[in-house]
């Protein structure tokens, strides 16, 4: 059995990206990693060739502005890479996406099991993202719980719309829950970084010129609001974050500090009553097929 992992990245100097993290978080269970890297304004691509590892597959991209409609270009970039894929599963990771080490054997027994059962076509793990800090992370009702980072290979799976899972010609792939989970930074950097970060979110969604009116001034720090009704974080980071966390340098709380949606009241409220009472989320957005949890997998590790 052959597993690859697989990833794209632009900017990762530039905007911040724990890419180089993620890609060792992956290294010891994969047979290679293939990074899409488009062309940067900085020195991405030399960042992950300084990684040094063999397993590492590089491939050099350039991205087109006319794909900057509801981030179609990062399922573009997502695709370059799975196609390049040689294993019998592909094991995604943006570039903000960590993989704790304590996960791996889960994910090794996962496809080792399901090899040949064609029925599964990926697994689904659950997320934790972290906001402002690694302190802090969010559970309220519009962040997603749950993506499929694993997926069979040569099946025709594809990346879906703005790269956060995969469908077969538009059809959601079966999937089956493994106690498993993805750490997800991607709202944790310095402010300043943050709001350029923004800027390049909001551009491959909505073109460049939408991005800077909607963070202008893009110089102003990216607001992480208060954090009093967010998680606490009590349990360790993937290993390969600790340099990382030793140097945040900055602070959490500015001196007239937004109310995100998160925050709100009736936001809260009604998280709280579907976490707590209805064991479920309404209306929640499932981009799979469901086939269960396989509990012979082990229970979830918090």
């Amino acid at each position: 059995m052959k597993i690859s992992g697989f990833s794209f990245v632009k900017n990762a100097i530039i905007l911040d990206y724990p890419i180089v993290e993620a890609i060792t978080s992956a290294l010891p269970i994969v047979d290679e990693f293939v990074i899409a890297c488009g062309n940067s304004d900085d020195d991405t691509t030399e960042l992950i060739r300084s990684i040094g590892d063999p397993k590492i597959k590089i491939i050099e991209t350039v991205w087109n502005p006319e794909d900057f409609v509801h981030g179609r270009s990062n399922a573009i970039q997502t695709n370059i890479a799975l196609d390049k894929c040689t294993g019998d599963w592909c094991f995604y990771l943006q570039a903000d996406e960590v993989i704790h080490e304590k996960y791996l054997p889960v994910v090794v027994k996962s496809c080792k099991k399901y090899l040949d059962d064609p029925k599964v076509e990926g697994f689904l793990f659950n997320y934790k993202h972290f906001f402002g800090d690694y302190k802090h992370y969010q559970w309220t009702h519009h962040w997603y719980r749950r993506e499929v980072r694993v997926i069979r290979n040569n099946i025709d799976a594809a990346s879906w719309q703005s790269a956060q899972g995969f469908r077969i010609d538009g059809r959601k792939l079966n999937v089956v829950h493994i106690p498993a989970e993805i750490f997800h930074y991607g709202w944790v950097r310095n402010p300043l970084k943050m709001r350029k970060k923004m800027i390049a979110l909001d551009t491959v969604h909505h073109g460049e010129n939408e991005a800077r009116n909607r963070n202008e001034p893009e110089k102003i720090p990216f607001d992480y609001g208060i954090p009093d009704n967010l998680k606490i974080f009590i349990d360790k980071h993937p290993a390969v974050l600790s340099e990382r966390i030793a140097n945040k340098n900055w602070d959490w709380i500015p001196e007239t500090p937004t109310r995100h949606r998160h925050d709100k009241l009736l936001v809260r409220l009604w998280s709280r009553f579907e976490n707590d009472i209805l064991k479920f989320r309404v209306g929640e957005y499932k981009n799979y097929v469901y086939l269960g949890y396989d509990h012979s997998l082990g229970q979830y590790i918090e």
